[in-house]
């Protein structure tokens, strides 16, 4: 385990990727909840930790100019969720955070691949080594869930069922590790205001078997289920309209659809070469859309 005497520590933050959403109901707070199937890429944001005198945050990266005076505030006003989750911890393990943190923002933002919480999560995962604080502490449950409904299951960024507004947390067993692309079109749409425009209908929560016995069952499984957000995604950003219809024309796509609230759009593939050649062509023919091959379900943190 790391600790304070450790140089440097890195930790990926991998894109959220929601295979299915349903909306099961809206609460009296004005929450919806939700049954989802949650994966990870191994494409995401980076967290560096390093020693420091005193709490610092630094952003850098292709996306990093997305960022306002706000987001960049390294004290506890700060409106970064990173920033937010490395006071919270400190508070709650009762630790000085003499440390500094650098995101390098590799995915866009208000892009529906939970890149806040997955940088808030990576925070935490990255100082619980650094303090030598037990992911399983008491008191993590509830300082995540208060930061962000995807902070907990981005946690540990293993597949896993989803419901509640985020914190029923189902672990998936056994789920293949699968080609994909991530397409997203250069335009925000932020979450709140997707379900704001979201008007039913509400859906009973998907029942999963144990596992999935191969590939073709669980695509399967994924083709019969949806995600409830696209109609109103597309009434923010018509433009997930069109990378929709890009996804589903190339060779070897298996699956494609839109991922959590949009922009993002994924498609699972038959195979890395397929992956590589549909990324190769959306880049040409698009050239103002975000686009990356990688894999589903094969994230080490560091």
């Amino acid at each position: 385990m790391a600790t304070k005497q450790k140089q440097t520590l890195q930790i990926l933050a991998p894109a959220k990727i929601n295979l299915y959403l349903h909306v099961t109901g809206r609460r009296d707070d004005g929450y919806h909840t939700l049954d989802s199937l949650i994966g990870f890429a191994d494409i995401g944001d980076h967290i560096k930790i390093e020693n420091a005198d005193d709490f610092a945050f630094s952003v850098e990266g292709p996306f990093a100019l997305g960022f306002d005076a706000k987001s960049r505030d390294a004290s506890p006003h700060s409106s970064n969720l990173a920033v937010q989750a490395a006071w919270a911890l400190s508070r709650a393990a009762q630790k000085t955070p003499n440390v500094k943190i650098t995101l390098t923002k590799n995915l866009p933002l208000a892009a529906g691949i939970g890149g806040g919480s997955a940088d808030a999560a990576a925070v935490i995962w990255g100082l619980c080594e650094w303090w030598n604080i037990s992911k399983s502490a008491p008191f993590l449950p509830g300082l995540m869930l208060e930061l962000g409904a995807d902070v907990p299951v981005c946690l540990h960024a293993r597949p896993a069922q989803i419901g509640g507004v985020g914190e029923e947390i189902t672990p998936l067993e056994g789920m293949e590790e699968m080609p994909l692309v991530l397409v997203n079109p250069g335009h925000p749409c932020p979450t709140a205001s997707v379900f704001a425009h979201y008007s039913g209908p509400f859906r009973e929560t998907s029942s999963l078997p144990a596992r999935f016995e191969n590939r073709e069952d669980f695509i399967e499984f994924l083709k019969a289920q949806h995600n409830d957000l696209y109609p109103a995604a597309i009434s923010r950003v018509p433009e997930i309209a069109a990378v929709m219809e890009a996804l589903e024309m190339q060779d070897g796509v298996m699956l494609a659809r839109m991922s959590g609230s949009g922009a993002t759009c994924f498609a699972l593939l038959e195979t890395p070469q397929a992956a590589q050649k549909t990324a190769e062509i959306l880049r040409e023919e698009n050239l103002d859309w975000w686009v990356q091959p990688g894999h589903l379900g094969s994230v080490e943190r560091y």
